[in-house]
């Protein structure tokens, strides 16, 4: 098993040792975040460069993967073994009533005009669902997702400062239309670190289930971010649900 690199404190992680002990924990108790750290089994970096050589590539954006494009790839065994590895992972969410996704990421959407709060996903965020739900995600190859401990964040809504640029934007007063305001376009669920916050990796291979922002939720959401793709870094292979 794979040790996490977390600073101390970080009690709002629980380390699980497998699929079904990760599946069954409740997020509760002040733990928004439960991971099951695992050693990756196979040559990833080998599954991409098929990826970007085969007939037809891979986007510079975001790239669905499924099994028939990955079975058709011309790998070695440890090539083949990375690609099993993650099948099964696809294999075990859909049998439990999840619809994961696996991409192929070179880079996110980013807004095209600048706004008083960032909102694509390398900003740090929490998800946000109508119901109970959480959400799951892997990093495979290339840089993992970042997290945030909640005592090292704050909304970006309620830096006041903020909070007046985005008034002047809404152009009302702050009232329950612009909470609305707020919610309908994201706004509120967007973070600022503290100063000499310490972001954690989620590293490579490990299979995490994390809180989202819900009506009822028993623990704050659990805050992440998309890492910049900086030049030459290579593309990322995600599983999320």
């Amino acid at each position: 098993m794979t040790p996490l690199a977390l600073p101390p404190g970080y009690t709002r992680i629980q380390c699980v040792n497998s699929f079904q002990e990760l599946l069954s924990t409740p997020l509760a108790n002040g733990v928004n975040a439960l991971c099951w750290p695992r050693t990756l089994s196979g040559n990833f970096s080998e599954v991409v460069t098929a990826l970007c050589d085969s007939t037809q590539g891979i986007g510079d954006g975001i790239t669905p993967l499924d099994e028939t494009r990955l079975r058709a790839l011309s790998v070695s065994a440890s090539g083949r073994t990375a690609i099993d590895f993650m099948l099964e992972d696809l294999r075990l969410l859909r049998e439990h009533g999840r619809a994961p996704e696996l991409n192929c990421i070179r880079a996110y959407p980013r807004e095209e005009e600048p706004t008083v709060v960032p909102i694509d996903v390398y900003s740090y965020h929490a998800d946000s669902a109508p119901v109970e739900a959480d959400t799951w995600l892997c990093t495979y190859h290339g840089a993992s997702s970042e997290g945030l401990r909640n005592d090292e964040t704050r909304r970006r809504v309620d830096v006041p400062e903020t909070r007046a640029e985005l008034l002047k934007l809404f152009g009302g007063e702050d009232d329950k239309s612009f909470r609305e305001f707020l919610n309908e376009n994201c706004y509120d669920l967007h973070y600022a670190p503290a100063p000499g916050a310490q972001p954690f990796s989620f590293g490579l291979g490990n299979l995490w289930r994390i809180a989202t922002d819900w009506p009822g939720s028993p623990v704050p959401p659990c805050v992440h971010r998309a890492p910049e793709n900086l030049p030459g870094q290579p593309p990322r292979l995600l599983l999320i649900s």
